[in-house]
């Protein structure tokens, strides 16, 4: 069993707060969820927003029927709780009139939920995100040899937890097609303005090409066949139900420095190798670059989010083709990344960079040092 960056989930519950926590399908949050259950030993009314009768009383915003509803269970746990209608009021009632309740509710879908809890929870609730199985977490289970021994699986296959668990190559092509097949557009085909999704996987496998590279987002529509604002709009919801994010460019100084576009990655390399059908080894490859860098720069980002590590993030590129991977300012000071597969490819600090930040850090990233910079 791996255990997962926010054991003991106990620690974040508070009296008269919810916990929310957020991330994609299939990447652990039930499992961790019941193992917290089973951990505390608290009378708890656990429901699903799958639930009929639970999405009518914690939609209600009857208060009597909610009080009800939680007497004699100290914890409510919510699991897929952005199919409940209006559950952020209701949850409101509970914490604001129930003394001593802990509440914990998790989804998959981070602007249904969001956008219902933002508000009415504004000072009683506390925000995770769980990623699929980020390496600080592995590195509790293998040692760094042994983790790094395992990089190539990783970078074809990804890092769910069914595709971990799985033993074979075929078993975790098997694993992680099946998620990107059957839980990848759940939550999107359900909001109410995405009606198929023929043009999200169409825009989707453009993206799979594109990564590492800075999109046009008029180049995606014009050969996806759906107009700019609905290709802006299909990302953001993508980034959202956290199958993609975004950096975009830095800039300060320079006027040769590109800001206008971002790249976008992917939150799990198997999902964008199983997008494009391609699960052939990394000798067989000519991406492999493309997916370090995707792989490094998600691994990243999980360690941000666990640590916690509070920083912005950006590429940075010039019209003359000058380039850092990844850029990020924290604590008022900046630190470049260029991230390169072979440990033999060397790299130097770009010399526009050097003039107009001199004193920002500089660090090559390769498969011989990744594990430091995301442990």
């Amino acid at each position: 069993m791996i255990k997962r960056a926010y054991e003991p989930l106990s620690s974040y519950l508070h009296p008269n707060r919810v916990l929310l926590i957020y991330g994609p399908r299939r990447c652990g949050k039930t499992t961790l969820l019941t193992q917290t259950l089973a951990e505390l030993r608290l009378p708890t009314r656990l429901v699903t927003g799958d639930d009929i009768n639970a999405r009518h009383i914690l939609g209600s915003q009857d208060l009597r029927q909610l009080q009800t509803y939680v007497e004699g269970y100290p914890l409510l746990a919510i699991d897929e709780a952005q199919a409940i209608p209006n559950i952020g009021l209701g949850l409101k009632l509970l914490v604001d009139q129930v003394p001593g309740i802990q509440v914990i509710a998790t989804g998959s879908s981070s602007f249904e939920l969001a956008g219902q809890v933002g508000e009415p929870l504004t000072g009683r609730k506390q925000t995770l995100t769980l990623f699929p199985i980020a390496q600080s977490e592995l590195l509790a289970s293998y040692s760094r040899f042994d983790l790094q021994q395992k990089l190539e699986d990783l970078l074809i296959y990804g890092s769910y937890p069914d595709v971990l668990l799985a033993e074979t190559r075929a078993a975790k092509a098997a694993a992680i097609s099946e998620i990107a097949a059957s839980y990848l557009f759940k939550d999107m085909l359900a909001f109410e303005r995405v009606r198929s999704s023929r043009p999200l996987m169409d825009l989707l496998k453009l993206l799979a090409f594109q990564v590492g590279s800075e999109v046009s987002y008029n180049e995606l529509a014009m050969k996806v066949g759906i107009d700019v604002k609905t290709v802006q709009r299909y990302i953001d919801l993508l980034e959202k139900s956290f199958v993609v994010f975004r950096l975009n460019g830095y800039s300060r100084n320079l006027r040769s420095e590109i800001t206008s576009k971002a790249k976008v990655y992917f939150l799990d390399t198997g999902i964008r190798n199983a997008l494009i059908a391609q699960f052939n080894g990394l000798d067989q490859r000519n991406d492999v670059g493309q997916l370090w860098e995707n792989f490094v720069i998600v691994e990243r980002l999980k360690q941000r989010a666990y640590k916690p590590i509070y920083a912005n993030a950006y590429f940075w590129r010039t019209y003359q083709g000058q380039e850092i991977d990844l850029v990020e300012e924290r604590d008022g000071q900046l630190f470049a990344y260029e991230i390169k597969w072979s440990p033999n490819r060397r790299a130097g600090v770009p010399s526009q960079w050097a003039q107009a930040y001199p004193g920002a850090k500089f660090e090559v990233i390769n498969r011989e040092n990744y594990l430091n910079f995301v442990s």
